[in-house]
């Protein structure tokens, strides 16, 4: 059974974006470490599917750049219905869950789970997410899309591993 990974970088004080959906404080030049992708691109290998919520989807056009996974199944969810595919991204207004549940039965590669909060939290609470990678980010925003939307259910994880860089992430894998 395929994976669903939520690899996602967060401030110290849990936020994943600024409260206008903002990503610009991850790309701060003080945090280049020259060669250095944190592993990104070795994650890049490892799924062919990803999932993201409207508002991230939004977040992802705004990069002054094309659509970054051309070459991937990518699924966008929306509460509401009347959204048009795209060449790259499937729409889905239907029941989250279930979808996920099918999709993680098909055969392919992992599934990244892109974000937001909310799409995050109902994943979490349904045990969809075997794994999470996630990088903090050594700066607190005190405000924003926090990285499990309100109501987000315990859940006790195990830490597989950990990574500290010389900018001050850490980069911790947690699974079930």
């Amino acid at each position: 059974m395929r994976k669903i990974v939520l690899y996602i970088a967060a401030s110290l004080d849990g936020y994943i974006a600024r409260s206008n959906g903002s990503t610009a404080w991850l790309h701060d030049e003080t945090y280049t470490i020259k060669g250095e992708d944190f592993g990104y691109s070795e994650f890049l290998q490892t799924f062919d599917t990803t999932l993201m919520g409207h508002s991230t989807y939004k977040v992802v056009l705004g990069f002054d750049m094309p659509f970054p996974y051309p070459d991937k199944e990518n699924y966008v969810f929306s509460r509401s219905s009347g959204h048009t595919d795209t060449e790259y991204v499937q729409f889905i207004s239907t029941d989250a869950v279930e979808f996920v549940q099918k999709l993680k039965q098909k055969p392919g590669k992992d599934i990244w789970l892109i974000g937001g909060g909310q799409l995050n939290t109902l994943l979490l609470n349904h045990n969809l997410i075997d794994e999470i990678i996630l990088t903090y980010v050594p700066r607190v925003l005190g405000e924003g899309i926090p990285l499990f939307a309100p109501g987000a259910q315990e859940k006790k994880l195990k830490v597989r591993s950990s990574k500290s860089y010389d900018n001050g992430f850490v980069q911790v894998r947690l699974g079930k």
